[in-house]
């Protein structure tokens, strides 16, 4: 219950602003922009773009949901075990994300001290190499040798590898011709990535690749070099790396000096 509560409310207190004053009210408790994405349940739900009747049901179950809440604590239910439980859990669990919220806020770093990171860190900031490919798997060479006979003999390569790999490929690709999508190359087997780079772009293998998995017959649609980015590109990834590793170790200071006083035991 307590997690349940939590993401509806906690969550929401840091990652939406109140915003009220645009939706009415209940009893002078304003309609705010976090009621309705607490109804909503779906941030990529836009309330301006409903229709308007979608947005009066909104409005009606946010009004519903108030007069009801009002209501049960009019009657006590603040008494109740279980809703103490719960608030009792929320109090420490928001707490603990507004600490961090505040202390990430605190975290601000120079253009230069950006600028030290990306010079220090460089071998960080490349983009790898990136293989865009269909394959064939097969089982045996011979397959593997029989496919690309075939090709060598069709007029459109491409179309005629698709309609091979759907028909023969045992990989999962094979019901989208075979298309592995763009991939960096250090993330294929091996011998695949080797096969691979070593054809020329809208070429395919003249001899079958063999790997732990079988045999392919390798399409090579496109290729890209390695290249290092530059510091604008990745500026705002080594602003949350430093922030990241800042808060890191204020965590660890903090609950290092907290541990000398503490009574914690671990059964």
């Amino acid at each position: 219950m307590k997690k349940i509560v939590m993401s509806l409310v906690a969550s929401l207190v840091l990652v939406t602003g109140l915003n009220a004053g645009d939706y009415g009210s209940v009893d002078g408790d304003e309609i705010t922009k976090q009621d309705i994405a607490m109804v909503l349940q779906d941030p990529r739900i836009e309330f301006e773009k409903l229709p308007d009747t979608a947005k009066k049901q909104v409005i009606e179950q946010i009004v519903n949901r108030k007069l009801i809440a009002k209501n049960a604590l009019k009657t006590g239910i603040d008494k109740d075990p279980q809703y103490v439980e719960a608030i009792s859990g929320i109090k420490e669990d928001l707490a603990l994300q507004v600490w961090q919220k505040n202390e990430v806020d605190k975290l601000k770093f120079t253009e230069q001290d950006k600028k030290d990171f990306y010079e220090k860190n460089k071998e960080k900031f490349v983009m790898p190499e990136i293989l865009e490919a269909r394959h064939i798997l097969v089982k045996t060479e011979a397959e593997a040798k029989a496919i690309i006979n075939e090709l060598d003999k069709a007029a459109k390569k491409e179309d005629k590898f698709a309609e091979l790999a759907k028909t023969k490929s045992a990989d999962a690709t094979s019901k989208n011709g075979g298309y592995l999508g763009k991939v960096p190359a250090d993330k294929l087997v091996p011998e695949f990535t080797a096969g691979a780079k070593a054809l020329a772009k809208n070429t395919y293998s003249k001899t079958p690749v063999k790997s732990e998995f079988g045999y392919h017959v390798i399409f090579l649609k496109d290729k890209s070099d390695a290249k290092a980015l530059t510091y604008p590109e990745v500026e705002g990834k080594i602003n949350q790396i430093l922030i990241g590793n800042a808060f890191s170790k204020r965590v660890k200071e903090v609950t290092d000096e907290l541990k000398k006083d503490a009574k914690i035991v671990i059964k």
